[in-house]
């Protein structure tokens, strides 16, 4: 899989971008502030529908503009061709020319898996960012994930509009508290049957990248501990208080131990750092295995950010993407671009919202 093309319009500080990406290693090139991040969050918006910086559609317009949009071209097992379009007042989504009805009709085109420095709230961000790698990563392996999510979540926005209305009417809640176990116990189930395929990898990884260092174990907590039903209606009192629902699979968290201590309170920087970037090469790594072929590697100037010894951990992964005939995106200066990836690669020049190969 790869993307064969790009085209952005009013997009962040790109005016107009029309480039051709053939597979293997491309390196964007450039001083800060130029446009080589604005890339790599393009090809992750087409794969995704989600900017890795985490902001709308409205933070993406270029300055002084109405609205953006981004296309490529993607070839997998067969050829695609994307088209997103925002504006204040419109929202458009095509695949090969037709308008995308479902979005698990669409994820899965184009697959892509980013390292950036955001990166580090999975570590030591609130367990939101934890859960919504986990929800990513199932939405990327499982087709009827993403859709039982989407009904859970609109439950839950059911049921919290309810308890904000202070109606006291119990039979009306019980009739939205049904539906919510229901679609939360299969996704309690999927999260579960996760981890133990996932966190082996994810502690190979971790021991690749920092030599043995110390011992990762990944535990995942459920906000429901026995039965789902039972708890949600002891909690009633206290929802009722606070308005909103206090007990399903929107509180749960993925804890992350090193040497069994959390890794957001003790771990040193350098540790948390590592840590997430294991996260995403088994991600990566993950995907590649399941669906036979690697994602598409978005990496923002991670590997300025790490020790010769870490980045030797991450090579590995680089090497197989190239191998197998996958495609990687990497974000660099002059200055801090490793060298040590040799001259195997594509080198482009990002400058004030221009992209072009070298002279």
């Amino acid at each position: 899989m790869h993307l064969a093309r790009l085209r952005l319009r009013d997009f962040r500080n790109y005016a107009r971008l029309d480039a051709n990406f053939a597979p293997g290693f491309h390196l964007l090139l450039g001083d800060n502030a130029q446009g080589k991040t604005n890339v790599l969050e393009a090809i992750y918006l087409m794969a995704t529908l989600r900017s890795f910086r985490g902001v709308g559609g409205a933070q993406m317009v270029r300055h002084g503009q109405r609205g953006w949009f981004v296309g490529g071209h993607v070839v997998g097992q067969g050829q695609h061709e994307v088209k997103v379009y925002w504006s204040a007042r419109e929202r458009q989504l095509t695949l090969d020319g037709q308008p995308v009805q479902k979005l698990s009709d669409y994820l899965g085109v184009l697959r892509a898996v980013v390292f950036c420095t955001e990166d580090l709230q999975l570590i030591k961000g609130a367990a939101r960012a934890r859960r919504r790698f986990l929800d990513l990563l199932l939405a990327q392996t499982q087709a009827g994930y993403l859709p039982l999510l989407q009904r859970y979540l609109r439950a839950v926005r059911a049921r919290n509009a309810l308890l904000k209305g202070r109606s006291g009417d119990e039979a009306a809640l019980d009739g939205f508290s049904q539906p919510l176990v229901k679609l939360g116990e299969e996704i309690i189930r999927a999260r579960r049957e996760l981890i133990p395929k996932f966190s082996p990898l994810v502690r190979l990884a971790y021991r690749r990248i920092s030599h043995d260092a110390e011992e990762l174990r990944l535990e995942y907590r459920p906000s429901v501990k026995n039965d789902f039903a039972v708890e949600l209606s002891q909690s009633r009192p206290r929802e009722r208080a606070c308005r909103f629902t206090l007990v399903g699979p929107h509180r749960d968290d993925l804890q992350l131990l090193l040497d069994e201590k959390p890794a957001a309170p003790f771990g040193s920087e350098g540790q948390k750092r590592t840590l997430a970037i294991a996260l995403k090469m088994t991600q990566a790594e993950f995907l590649a295995g399941l669906h036979g072929t690697p994602p598409v590697l978005l990496i923002d100037d991670v590997m300025g950010e790490l020790d010769v010894k870490r980045r030797s951990g991450l090579l590995p992964l680089l090497e197989q993407a190239r191998r197998t005939g996958g495609q990687v995106f990497m974000t660099a200066t002059e200055e801090n671009w490793p060298r040590e990836l040799g001259k195997d690669l594509q080198k482009w020049e990002v400058k004030a919202g221009t992209l072009k190969k070298p002279a």
